[in-house]
């Protein structure tokens, strides 16, 4: 092979895979290929658990919103801080292609209040039985506007500043609505959340303010005041639906919940 030959050959390599195709069609640019994988790919369902919870707490909502055929990814958070929480749950968000729904629980709501802001694939917010907190306010500042009824007594620091619930108390205030015996096991499995994200202020725009948001309120919630979520959701504009159950409303009624996720998803 003559030298020149040798060189078009090599840029002729150098060209199939991003401008031209070696059988000498025209291929799409990779920035446009990833814009393109974006608009095709399916929807996604991202769920942030709250405080005392983990993401297998979504097992049921999944389970439902997978045989719907939802591609469906719950978010494992630390709760040691917001920020850590807010950069974990960010990072499952920015990995996920195409358009996606964020929906938060309790606590949850503070980090995808954060998380999903300034994200042009997030079409939707579900919030159920959470906090939204506006720029520079913290989720005890809400709480303080309507305080919970029975949580707040029931909790227990330990010498590092994590926080507990009682577990003798944990089925009257914060799985109520639950069989006895399915809460009790629970309070075992609790996951404590630092005393100090509980304190952090939101430093950035909420999401809430620019994305569209549905809103569930769990009537017989102990652990949020239910004229909290009530206020929160109607300062969003959220779509919201109210649901006879406790905190743990997204585990009681995890059909109803599911289906307001689809609808936000539609």
């Amino acid at each position: 092979m003559s030298k020149r030959l040798a060189l078009s050959v090599v840029a002729a390599a150098a060209l199939c895979g991003s401008i031209l195709a070696c059988d000498g069609s025209t291929l799409v640019p990779q920035a446009m290929s990833a814009e393109r994988r974006d608009r095709d790919a399916p929807l996604t369902i991202v769920l942030v658990h709250g405080a005392w919870a983990d993401a297998s707490g979504w097992y049921d909502v999944t389970r439902v919103l997978q045989d719907r055929g939802y591609n469906v990814v719950a978010v494992q958070n630390s709760l040691f801080s917001l920020a850590a929480d807010i950069q974990t749950t960010k990072r499952v968000i920015d990995a996920q292609q195409g358009p996606i729904v964020v929906v938060g629980h309790s606590y949850g709501g503070a980090v995808i209040t954060a998380a999903a802001a300034g994200n042009p694939k997030v079409k939707a917010l579900v919030f159920v039985a959470a906090f939204a907190p506006d720029a520079n306010e913290p989720v005890g500042a809400l709480l303080q506007r309507f305080p919970d009824k029975g949580l707040g007594t029931a909790l227990v620091p330990d010498a590092a500043g994590f926080l507990y619930i009682d577990t003798a108390k944990y089925p009257e205030v914060f799985a109520n609505g639950l069989p006895l015996e399915q809460a009790r096991a629970m309070a075992t499995e609790q996951k404590p959340i630092a005393g100090g994200a509980l304190g952090d202020p939101l430093t950035t725009a909420p999401a809430w303010k620019s994305i569209p948001s549905w809103y569930v309120v769990a009537t017989e919630d102990r652990a949020i005041n239910p004229d909290l979520e009530r206020f929160m959701a109607k300062r969003m504009g959220a779509k919201t639906t109210e649901l006879p159950a406790g905190h743990l409303v997204f585990i009681a009624r995890h059909d109803e919940v599911a289906r307001i996720i689809e609808q936000a998803a539609q």
